[in-house]
């Protein structure tokens, strides 16, 4: 079987989406049943199996060019090291849904403007812009690098953190759980962050 699959694996490197999708198709179910065996009583219903790997699909589809080996077992020990992580990621953050949304906080320091809010949370600030024409700028870039999110990313952004709508509102609107929309928001910063570089990157090209 990983003879088999080297040449399969070799071509979805190279960018061969009909590649990966072979792959997935193979390898996904094998790491799902793993998953939902993972999933407590207490979670079901907030979180399936389903939801992290979607969310493990897409990060695979973004960054099959990092696996590092060439057989069958190691492709599968990719996904399902990728699963794992969603999974602790989606659960650390149900578990800690009720607190206070930071992302709300964060925008009362900047009087309600959510992009400049986002901005911060992602590390990209580190000071209250006062010329309108840099908060003009800072809005350009965050959209640029918007833009280049995967859909869902990009949905899950701006619902939540943008319009400011609940998780639950969010999940309903993208056809999603809510323990999906945590995992997606997730991924979707960390993307935010790598487009966006540094911070002093940021201030100097807005500067």
């Amino acid at each position: 079987m990983d003879q088999d699959y080297a040449g399969i694996i070799t071509r979805a490197v190279a960018g061969n989406q009909d590649a990966l999708r072979i792959l997935l198709e193979h390898y996904g179910p094998i790491v799902a049943r793993q998953i939902d065996g993972r999933i407590g009583r207490r979670w079901r219903g907030l979180l399936e199996a389903d939801d992290v790997m979607q969310v493990t699909y897409l990060e695979a589809f973004l960054q099959i060019d990092r696996i590092v080996g060439r057989t069958g077992s190691a492709f599968e020990a990719w996904i399902a090291t990728m699963a794992d992580h969603n999974l602790r990621d989606a659960i650390r953050d149900l578990s800690a849904k009720k607190r206070p949304n930071p992302a709300r906080r964060i925008a009362s320091v900047f009087g309600g403007d959510s992009s400049l809010a986002l901005l911060d949370l992602l590390g990209a600030t580190s000071s209250t812009p006062s010329q309108h024409a840099v908060r003009e700028e800072y809005g350009r870039t965050l959209d640029s690098a918007l833009a280049k999110l995967p859909e869902d990313y990009r949905s899950v952004v701006k619902l939540y953190d943008l319009e400011n709508k609940s998780v639950e509102d969010v999940a309903s609107a993208m056809k999603r759980s809510v323990g999906a929309i945590y995992m997606l928001r997730m991924r979707a910063h960390g993307r935010l962050r790598n487009l966006l570089g540094s911070a002093s990157d940021f201030f100097s090209d807005c500067a």
